[in-house]
């Protein structure tokens, strides 16, 4: 069963899906549709004759209740795409069986090398199958390991009727790595009480609390003039623009934080004397925290707008998404049923926070509560980048435990 699992995310991490955060199309890039078509039809051969992508790119598919019982519908989602932080084209997926515990090669050219001295955790999967790339693309097991353990699962259920399940609904998002992965889910279609996505990493991660996020952009209008008669004149808006970062907090940044610490991220600057910009992304697991940040940004930008003018630095804050831990509380009992369904497998539940966001975030603000669960992934976003295979197989059969405990 677990050589199926493998053939399957193999077929599907060979599909280039890269979303584009600078691109304004739905979804931002044409060709996740191309796994969206191959996902239809993969569902439809395993019995969910109703599986359509919508043009949005998102994928939908229901599995029909088999019992009179009146159980909780439930639903299951992953996305299609993969990050734009590393090449997602030619994606070769390379198995490593037996795993040893030593160094994996990945690419000796590139001396891209998984070590359990740089990497603990590897320590720990010695006698499992390793899938990595080869080094020049990310694999994508973010998130085709938990899109192919969605449908593994499914395909278990339908070949076992004997076990009774409610309606339990699929879909399969685009664009989850720049941010928009719910901006056009159907919440009204999918109907389901509640859902799990299928985007966590090491076995055992079961997550309901992320990120309260909010978007920083800065622009900064210089005044250029000759450098010659420069003084007391120009305003070099690159140089402006680094003032305005050495005044943002510098322990509070991803690189010094951890856990529940909350950060300021600079992720882009660019400029020339006569204009600069800056973007951050701010992230506080409380909102009132988040609502500080945001708060000394403002403080910055006055600061700065005293100095050299209030029409020379433009803010603009946005928020992004919030921690789905308010929408989680009160229906605890679908974290307890997870809970269970790991237990089931002989694997022990790991509550930890997101230190990030998924589409269940916001699907839970939607109306669905929606917490994450794992999918035996590692080192997402690089050639770095690998799944645990038999931890796959564990995640396809949480999902199954799932259904089978839902009473």
């Amino acid at each position: 069963m677990m050589e199926n699992l493998i053939k399957r995310f193999v077929k599907y991490a060979k599909v280039h899906t890269t979303s584009n955060e600078d691109s304004e199309t739905v979804p931002s890039t044409e060709i996740q549709k191309n796994l969206g078509k191959i996902l239809v039809e993969d569902l439809k051969e395993i019995g969910l004759s109703d599986a359509y992508m919508d043009d949005k790119g998102y994928v939908y598919a229901t599995l029909k209740s088999n019992t009179d019982k009146n159980l909780k519908k439930i639903g299951f989602i992953a996305h299609m795409d993969t990050s734009p932080a590393a090449s997602g084209e030619n994606v070769n997926p390379q198995i490593h069986r037996n795993y040893d515990g030593g160094d994996i090669i990945v690419n000796k050219e590139k001396n891209i090398v998984l070590s359990p001295s740089e990497f603990s955790i590897l320590s720990q999967k010695i006698g499992k199958t390793i899938i990595t790339s080869d080094g020049t693309t990310l694999l994508g097991a973010d998130d085709k390991a938990g899109i192919t353990e969605i449908i593994e699962a499914l395909k278990y259920i339908i070949e076992n009727p004997q076990i009774e399940h409610s309606d339990i609904k699929v879909c399969f998002t685009p664009d989850e790595e720049v941010g928009r992965g719910a901006d056009f889910f159907d919440v009204e279609g999918f109907n389901t009480d509640f859902a799990y996505t299928v985007d966590g990493g090491e076995i055992g991660e079961l997550e309901y609390e992320n990120f309260n996020a909010s978007s920083v952009d800065i622009k900064i209008i210089g005044k250029s003039v000759h450098p010659g008669s420069a003084y007391n004149v120009m305003i070099n808006a690159a140089s402006v623009a680094t003032e305005f970062n050495s005044m943002v907090p510098q322990n509070e940044v991803p690189e010094k934080t951890k856990g529940y610490e909350g950060f300021y991220m600079l992720t882009s600057i660019s400029g020339e004397v006569d204009e600069a910009k800056l973007s951050y992304i701010l992230r506080d697991f409380d909102l009132d925290g988040l609502n500080q940040r945001k708060a000394k940004i403002e403080e910055i930008t006055k600061t700065l707008q005293q100095k050299y003018g209030e029409d020379r630095i433009i803010v603009d804050i946005k928020d992004s998404y919030y921690n789905m831990k308010e929408k989680i509380e009160p229906v605890m009992y679908i974290i307890d049923l997870a809970k269970k369904a790991m237990k089931d497998a002989d694997i022990e539940p790991k509550i930890v926070p997101i230190r990030g966001g998924t589409d269940g975030a916001r699907i839970s603000y939607m109306g669905i509560p929606t917490p994450n669960l794992f999918t035996g992934g590692y080192n997402f976003h690089g050639y770095y980048e690998y799944a645990v295979a038999e931890e796959m197989e564990k995640a396809k059969e949480v999902i199954i435990n799932i259904v089978k405990n839902n009473k």
